[in-house]
């Protein structure tokens, strides 16, 4: 004899896993949705989960409910590192998010646009090339100064390769070269 199907009550399938999001992301607690839905706590959880929810910490909630904004705020912050500074989803995550999919829905409620890897890494690197030229502008001024490559590669933790080819990025006329090892003889023709 097959087991008869557990009942299930009208009002637990009105409960949607996307309304039961909305009310966690306003800042209700599991405890607080199992009371208000009806539902046991397992079948909350899964349908949080059924809706991609981003589960927040006991400090994270306790922290939303003390300020009400804090979560808008912390979408714009999360926005402004990823938009102008180039972090990266795992790097939301870090600075407060949580989790990557708790920091990808933060950035889009905050009216952002995820990037493709490809674009951070161009992104990055775009940056990274700004600050190297700033660099080599600053070795190009010290060398025109009177500073020997050696030194700047020293003062800068850089090989004297690397000086020399940031020297060449930046356009710098070179000094001729010197001959910095001990005066040799000159050699005896046999």
């Amino acid at each position: 004899m097959n087991p008869e199907p557990p009942v299930t009550s009208d009002a637990s399938k009105a409960v949607t896993p996307e309304a039961l999001r909305k009310q966690y992301e306003a800042g209700a607690t599991v405890d607080e949705l199992v009371a208000a839905s009806g539902l046991s706590y397992g079948t909350v959880l899964n349908r949080l989960r059924e809706a991609k929810t981003g589960m927040r910490t006991s400090w994270q909630t306790r922290r939303m409910r003390q300020d009400p904004h804090a979560r808008q705020r912390l979408a714009a912050h999360l926005r402004a590192l990823y938009e102008q500074h180039g972090a990266t989803l795992t790097e939301l995550a870090v600075a407060g998010a949580g989790t990557r999919r708790t920091a990808r829905r933060l950035l889009i409620e905050a009216g952002g646009a995820v990037r493709t890897p490809q674009q951070t890494l161009r992104m990055r690197g775009a940056a990274r090339a700004v600050e190297r030229h700033k660099l080599a502008l600053s070795l190009r001024a010290r060398y025109e100064a009177g500073a020997t490559v050696p030194d700047l590669a020293q003062k800068c933790n850089y090989s004297v390769a690397t000086v020399y080819r940031l020297l060449h990025q930046a356009s710098t006329r070179m000094r001729p070269p010197h001959n910095h090892g001990p005066a040799r003889a000159p050699r005896k023709r046999s």
